[in-house]
């Protein structure tokens, strides 16, 4: 059932999961910003009250309605592997498997240049507006919630293995208690920093020089012209039909191609009917067998499309999927999912925000893991992520790590249309997030929920690639759960 009843405006409405992030965006919407500003306002401060999850040193994805122009727009603000990250440059150091954490996990931060191309292309007010409330909460400090004090005090540990880490995000050696006010001059520095002299700042300024400092003193191949060549860069969103909706999503490197995949797959079943009604067996057993699938398909096929051609277009089309959907056994579950045979021829912040003119902006922003790499470039009061970390040292896969490469991300925003109704969504979890958002359609198109109750209601999760093992809230029957585990 429904917990929070839906929340309704009339001039904008912005959704972060911090409200102090979501306060920062709805000024900017009050002072006459549009949603530009105010997601970026709103992001500015996610990365200041939330710094496990995201901040300056990750990455970013947009994909933007513009209202007057009736047109949308994708935002890949993904960083690219310093030139020298090579596999042979890990394996000359005897690494055989990708790094996860520390300096060979840092790829270049994309989300200051992709606040920059926002800005430029859309924002109504100067970037510098748009950063103030970050600014100003970096230096004032804010009191810290409960649920950020006990993720704070969890890396506690990791956050020792760099002294610039433990000096920025431990004051006294230890991790903030609920309530306490923590302050950080140092990001206030670099977000005035910015502010001031756009992303120039971050990827030649002094920022650079810091980066730069701390990624040598760990002995890592990043150089001055991987930061200063590095441009996020404005795609096609790729989508797909659902019933009578529109799905969007941006194409690879991430794995929002998934999620089409998925839907395509559903639609081959009559979800919301008779006995395929939410969270029955038939209808769980569909999304589950559909999901192992179109993730199948993503391990094989996912990778940067300016290195390589990957076949987006068939895996989103509408006969692949029929084709996938005829290995779906009613009665069996799949433990062994393969990739389909194409024929030679992403710790994690989302938001949304809509204003008064009807412009919406779905984003997603993240260090991937807790505080990323672990490491924080001395005086900028940063971690720098460890997206690197999900590239393959295997050469023969399309996600294969070489130098100016984007890896695979997980993290995906996502955009809705029927008509002249419109939903900028996204949902936090790595590799749960494009089975979550197929599972959120079906919840608003199949079994006819409103947006509260489709993000609210149960979801089941499969986080591995192969194997039978699928996560499930206890808010599914237990028949159906028994059901589920007996195929």
């Amino acid at each position: 059932s429904q917990g929070r009843s839906m929340v309704i405006s009339r001039n904008g409405i912005v959704a972060a999961e911090s409200p102090l992030a979501a306060q920062a965006g709805a000024r900017i919407l009050e002072r006459g910003g549009n949603a530009v500003d105010a997601a970026i306002a709103t992001n500015a401060m996610m990365g200041v009250v939330e710094p496990m999850m995201n901040g300056i040193g990750g990455d970013l994805f947009a994909i933007v309605y513009d209202a007057k122009a009736n047109k949308l727009y994708g935002l890949n603000a993904s960083g690219w592997a310093p030139k020298g990250l090579t596999i042979e440059y890990l394996q000359r150091q005897g690494i055989r498997s990708m790094p996860q954490q520390g300096v060979n996990a840092i790829t270049v931060p994309g989300a200051v240049d992709g606040w920059q191309k926002l800005a430029d292309k859309f924002g109504r007010k100067k970037l510098a507006e748009d950063l103030a409330a970050a600014i100003r909460t970096a230096q004032d400090g804010f009191p810290v919630p409960e649920w950020t004090a006990a993720y704070w005090a969890a890396e506690l540990d990791y956050l020792r293995t760099d002294e610039t880490a433990a000096k920025t995000y431990l004051p006294g050696d230890r991790a903030p208690k609920m309530g306490e006010v923590f302050r950080n001059p140092e990001l206030a520095w670099s977000l005035e920093q910015i502010a001031q002299h756009g992303r120039e700042a971050f990827y030649k300024g002094e920022i650079s020089a810091k980066i730069l400092d701390s990624t040598k003193r760990h002995n890592g191949p990043m150089m001055a012209q991987d930061l200063a060549e590095y441009s996020s860069e404005f795609v096609e969103p790729i989508s797909t039909s659902y019933r009578d909706w529109t799905v969007y999503e941006l194409p690879p490197n991430v794995q929002g191609m998934a999620a089409l995949e998925m839907l395509n797959i559903l639609e081959t079943f009559p979800l919301g009917q008779k006995d395929w009604g939410f969270g029955s067996t038939k209808t769980l057993h569909a999304m589950i067998e559909a999901k192992k699938l179109a993730y199948a398909d993503l391990a094989k096929y996912i990778g940067d499309p300016r290195k390589q051609k990957l076949p987006v277009a068939t895996l989103v089309s509408k006969e692949w999927a029929a084709e996938r959907a005829k290995l779906i056994d009613a009665d069996k579950a799949n433990c062994d999912a393969t990739a389909g045979e194409i024929p030679v021829g992403n710790d994690t912040t989302y938001l949304s925000v809509v204003d008064s003119e009807g412009n919406m902006v779905s984003l997603i922003q993240s260090n991937y893991e807790a505080f990323g790499s672990g490491i924080v470039a001395a005086g900028t009061g940063f971690a720098l992520h460890d997206r690197g970390g999900l590239f393959s040292m295997d050469p023969n896969s399309p996600n294969a790590l070489a130098g100016r490469k984007r890896p695979l991300h997980t993290i995906i925003p996502a955009f809705a249309q029927k008509g002249d109704v419109r939903v900028a969504f996204g949902i936090m979890g790595g590799w749960n997030q494009s089975q979550a958002h197929a599972q959120f359609v079906a919840n608003l198109v199949d079994f006819k929920m409103n947006i509260q109750a489709a993000l609210e209601a149960p979801r089941f999760s499969k986080h591995t690639f192969s194997g039978c093992d699928v996560m499930m809230e206890n808010r599914f029957g237990q028949n159906v759960r028994n059901e589920l585990t007996s195929k």
